[in-house]
């Protein structure tokens, strides 16, 4: 149940008469809410290995999710990050597509996920980026609306597609984090990523590897982990892997402040972060320039240890300015009772009369 995975939940809740249509779907894995749903699978659900090994497949989803048969359905949503925007839609339905952003992988970050492939590896995956990106230009006519997470992906649906888009911010599950004004913080900060490359933990590790005096916990898991704990060499980082909701709430409770150092598109974390009431040290490009405010946080300009390490600097010579209550409230404009009333608003708006809320 990641991001993704969470705002389809929402969607479920808001279109209670939904059915779902998704490449591949690993049963139980998710929550009872959208296992509960007529679920249809492509024919890549058969394949050998597609629950655990499915990004092998990648060159195959377009022929998959224009596979899918949508006759009868008057509005099909697509939630998507890769190829659902393809999907073929009934003559006379609408395609409104929430979209966390184009291919990120192919069309903006290309280096970053695939840089440290062999050579050979690396070029049969810009051969099959190249295709993709003709793929996704060619489909665009079979969106009618873009809805984008961010203001950050609304530039990148422009710059990639040349289409508008409205803006509609995730809901963040802000109340599962509990704000307690009078919380006693410890003498750590706290980050809780996946750690893989594009979240720059290896920028924290080396800046406080020079800051012995300053204590980092690490909450989270993925395959760079092994290299960035390699990395440590100092008794003051602490890798904690991954560990459930309750126990990331307690480790969190403590915290001097949030650390995040990823380009994201939105990122949730950082607003639980704040839902709590914590304050936030983030990298101020992508999503975290429009969810963390002077009032709750710092933004520092480059993804450099020098550059956090002078922001984690600032923010211990201001720490008092920074009110709990001013982070909560910021957390608070990204709540699911926001999001259910926009979206609702907007699909009536661009639907009218043939709006299937009107007869849910």
């Amino acid at each position: 149940m990641r991001g993704g995975e969470r705002i389809l939940n929402v969607f479920c809740k808001i279109f209670p008469q939904a059915e779902l249509f998704t490449l591949i779907h690993d049963k139980g894995s998710v929550d009872h809410i959208l296992e509960e749903r007529p679920i249809h699978t492509s024919f890549l659900q058969n394949l050998p290995g597609a629950k655990t090994k499915y990004r092998n497949y990648l060159p195959l989803f377009p022929l998959a999710i224009e596979n899918f048969d949508l006759k009868g359905f008057d509005l099909v949503l697509s939630s998507s990050h890769c190829v659902a925007k393809g999907v073929r839609s009934a003559k006379g339905a609408k395609h409104f597509c929430y979209c966390y952003t184009p291919m990120r992988y192919m069309w903006v970050f290309f280096d970053q996920y695939f840089g440290s492939y062999p050579p050979w590896k690396k070029s049969l995956v810009r051969l099959t980026g190249e295709y993709l990106k003709r793929w996704d230009i060619a489909t665009l006519p079979r969106v009618d609306e873009f809805i984008a997470i961010s203001n950050t992906i609304k530039e990148r649906i422009h710059d990639v597609y040349d289409r508008d888009s409205t803006v509609i911010y995730p809901p963040v599950e802000i109340d599962k984090f509990v704000f307690d004004p009078a919380r006693k913080k410890g003498d750590y900060y706290i980050c809780v990523s996946a750690l893989v490359p594009y979240k720059r933990i290896d920028i924290m590790v080396e800046a406080f590897n020079k800051m012995p005096d300053k204590k980092l916990v690490i909450v989270g898991d993925g395959n760079v982990r092994k290299e960035w704990e390699s990395k440590n060499r100092s008794a003051n980082i602490k890798f904690m892997g991954w560990v459930d909701h309750d126990e990331v709430v307690k480790v969190c409770s403590g915290a001097k402040a949030f650390l995040y150092a990823a380009f994201e598109d939105f990122g949730i974390a950082p607003v639980e972060a704040q839902a709590m009431g914590i304050p936030v040290i983030a990298y101020g490009k992508g999503g975290t320039s429009e969810t963390v405010l002077p009032t709750t946080g710092i933004l520092y300009s480059e993804q450099t240890p020098e550059a956090l390490t002078e922001a984690i600097n600032e923010f211990e010579r201001r720490e008092d300015e920074f009110n709990p209550a001013d982070c909560r409230r910021n957390a608070e404009r990204f709540s699911e009772d926001k999001f259910v009333s926009n979206i609702k608003s907007f699909v009536k708006e661009k639907m009218g009369s043939g709006c299937p809320l009107s007869r849910a």
